[in-house]
């Protein structure tokens, strides 16, 4: 089903607004990527599996203090895992291949969106 002219020009005006909004928000926040802390995550587990071990044992043996503590260092260590952040990671310099091979393959796929929008063949 094909747009009408103002449909078009409304769609085209909402993703112009929605590349600007985002722009935007990523600048105002200063989003960075950041790299895994392995440590936080390699303690949160380790500290998650005693927990667990805790909760066996506590049901096992009928002491639901222990179970509830166990409970408790489960629910620690997935936080410990999930919640304590990275360094922040470097930007990759603009000369790796990585970068030239994503940038050029977004690139092309714009190219293609902007051909398509214009009515020329692909």
């Amino acid at each position: 089903m094909a747009l009408s002219e103002h449909e078009q020009r409304l769609l085209e005006e909402m993703e112009r607004n929605l590349y600007h909004n985002e722009a935007d928000v990523v600048t105002t926040l200063g989003v960075a990527k950041r790299a895994p802390n392995y440590t936080a995550i390699v303690s949160g587990v380790v500290m998650a599996v005693v927990g667990l071990g805790l909760m066996i044992w506590g049901v096992g043996a009928d002491l639901t203090w222990l179970g509830v503590l166990g409970f408790v260092v489960v629910f620690a260590g997935v936080m410990i895992a999930v919640t304590i952040p990275g360094p922040v990671a470097s930007a990759p310099r603009q000369g790796s291949p990585s970068t030239r091979s994503a940038s050029s393959f977004m690139d092309q796929m714009n190219d293609r969106w902007d051909r398509r929008r214009g009515g020329q063949s692909l």
